[in-house]
């Protein structure tokens, strides 16, 4: 039985959640603070932790950041979060949720996305097959989509180390196995990390490997990535959050050639192919005194730039097709089209998710949809949100109650943050009474 940790303040939705998840033969618990949610996880292991954003004590991010400083748990996150701002949502992936669901949760559209990470235990949601019919990645066949293939073929049958740049979801993993799989290591491991998610602490041992007695926990000799990956190619996603004694060490592997385990003095010859990815300009981060310029220059032999989906617009019908064709296969549907007044949404939307979030809008309307055609009704409701609210700023002053209402609706959701969901302080702040808030935020579906 699959073990779920709710983490949500409002206890009679959490408890619907509860009896409906407990059908579904998970077995669930409940806490409602940021506190009670890392001490339950020190305590036992989850599988999944079912996260809210908005907490009493904080948010829904200073948990996976605890979890990922700390190193608390294993288990894969879900961010629930009722805010129209899917930047919350890239900055929760980033940080290590494996997926997200935006309130009000449907139930069906929950299920869908536990039971695919019970499937497929991995942080990112996978683009799938498309174009080319290269495993898990989608070639595209935009003017950029063209250009991003002549750079992997001009690079892969090289032992280059190579920098992939571009946003989140965005692809970057599958930018690198196709440089792997196109490569002369192809028939040998490919192994990727999320440095993102590794603690300070813990990063130099996971990378190249550690002792018994190293450290406090290390009970038995563990094998690195670097030895793992020896003969083919290590992947280290987000390089830009490994700490600076660890760059030292990285820095070191790749110039020798040579790995030195954590409390041991072996030094272990390694031969592989490094490629890193990030969504920050290191460069940046050189010039911050927070990323070693000598490392940079060493993995910077060749740089690729993968252009956010908004700029691939003549690839977008591809993506839709194929994620339909997917979604269809894993959720037992038979949708076969998008009708035009939902596909003219999706191609106007500017999708700050990327690929992933496209990936995901189409699972959520597939799921909802019984026939054969997905429709507006099936599309998340912070897509309606983002179109309306684009609609109201090019329309000028043309509907000033609109800009009046939206702008209010905003500074609520910002002060809401600020006091991290206290409602007596956001009303304070606001100057208006705890009722007067209560009845804003029903109005704007504010949670």
């Amino acid at each position: 039985m699959r073990k779920l940790l709710i983490v949500e303040d409002d206890i009679a939705f959490a408890k619907i959640l509860e009896g409906f998840l407990k059908k579904k033969d998970f077995s669930v618990s409940l806490v409602t603070t940021v506190k009670d949610a890392g001490i339950a996880i020190q305590k036992q292991h989850f599988d999944i932790l079912l996260l809210d954003y908005r907490l009493p004590d904080g948010t829904g991010l200073d948990l996976l950041e605890g979890i990922r400083t700390h190193n608390l748990n294993s288990s894969l996150v879900v961010m629930m979060t009722s805010f129209h701002d899917v930047r919350i949502v890239v900055k929760a992936m980033k940080m290590g949720a494996s997926d997200y669901i935006t309130k009000p949760v449907n139930p069906d559209e929950l299920l869908m996305i536990l039971n695919h990470l019970s499937e497929k235990p991995d942080k990112e949601a996978r683009p799938a097959k498309g174009g080319k019919k290269e495993e898990g990645y989608i070639a595209g066949t935009s003017s950029k989509s063209a250009a991003l293939q002549d750079f992997i073929k001009l690079v892969a049958p090289t032992d280059m180390s190579v920098i992939i740049q571009g946003e989140s979801g965005t692809g970057k993993e599958y930018v690198a196995r196709a440089i792997h799989k196109a490569s002369r290591r192809a028939s040998k491991p490919f192994v990727p990390i999320d440095c993102g998610v590794l603690s300070k602490e813990l990063a130099a041992g996971e990378l190249f490997g550690y002792i018994k007695g190293a450290f406090t926990g290390a009970l038995i000799d563990k094998k690195g990535q670097f030895e793992t990956a020896s003969g083919g190619t290590l992947f280290l996603d987000e390089i830009g959050n490994l700490g600076y004694e660890v760059q030292i060490k990285l820095l070191r592997a790749i110039q020798e050639q040579v790995i030195q385990p954590v409390g041991s003095d072996q030094l272990i010859p390694v031969d592989l192919r490094l490629i890193v990815a990030t969504n920050e300009n290191l460069m940046e981060s050189v010039n911050a005194g927070e990323f070693r310029e000598d490392l940079y220059h060493r993995l910077n032999e060749f740089k690729i730039s993968v252009p956010p989906l908004r700029e691939r617009g003549g690839d977008l019908d591809l993506f839709i097709s194929h994620f339909i064709s997917e979604a269809n296969r894993d959720l037992s549907r038979s949708v076969v089209r998008v009708t035009p007044e939902a596909m003219q949404i999706l191609k106007e939307y500017h999708w700050p998710g990327n690929l992933r979030e496209l990936r995901n809008t189409i699972r959520r309307m597939v799921l909802l949809s019984p026939g054969e055609e997905a429709g507006c009704d099936s599309l998340p409701e912070e897509m309606h949100y983002s179109m309306h609210r684009a609609a109201n700023l090019t329309s000028g002053q043309s509907d000033l109650k609109a800009l009046q209402e939206l702008r209010e609706k905003e500074q609520i959701e910002k002060v809401l943050m600020q006091s991290r969901g206290n409602k007596s302080k956001a009303a304070r702040l606001l100057n208006i009474d705890r009722k007067t808030l209560y009845n804003k935020m029903e109005k704007y579906g504010i949670n």
